[in-house]
């Protein structure tokens, strides 16, 4: 008889997740940007490719747009995003990347890069397909920032 319960649906979705960020993380690091915290990464990597406002970058993060402003602020002093003012509205400021923000974000793309070569290589091309579909297919009732 087995005694091993079945892991929570929430944390089987939760456990690839973290192994990522903690990877990424690690790459990141040791590619020499190694100054800055994982909290620091969990705001830069919701920055966007033309930049976003605070206000978003708080909520996608779930954070008070306080909290998110100094870690923004801690990123700014660091080099690796820059505010500038929002084109589309005067009263508004973007948070765009640095050239030194642009590298790390190039780590950290190489690095998923690998991580979803290695699952897809594990899973077979159809599982890992199946695996995506699916989750984007759940993504549409479970994410606000789904397009």
């Amino acid at each position: 008889m087995d005694d091993e319960q079945p892991v929570d649906l929430g944390v089987s979705l939760f456990i690839p997740y973290r192994y990522t960020e903690d990877r990424i993380f690690r790459a990141i690091q040791d590619a020499g940007f190694d100054d800055w915290t994982l909290v620091q990464c969990r705001v830069f990597q919701r920055i966007a490719p033309d930049g976003s406002r605070l206000t978003d970058l708080a909520d996608q993060a779930q954070m008070s747009k306080q909290s998110a402003g100094v870690l923004v602020d801690q990123l700014e002093r660091l080099g690796y995003v820059r505010r500038i003012p929002d084109p589309t509205d005067g009263r508004a400021r973007l948070i765009v990347f640095e050239e030194r923000g642009q590298r790390a974000v190039e780590v950290a793309k190489a690095t998923l890069d690998g991580i979803l070569a290695e699952w897809k290589a594990y899973l077979g091309t159809r599982n890992f397909t199946l695996l995506h579909q699916i989750l984007d297919q759940l993504r549409e009732i479970t994410d606000p920032y789904a397009r």
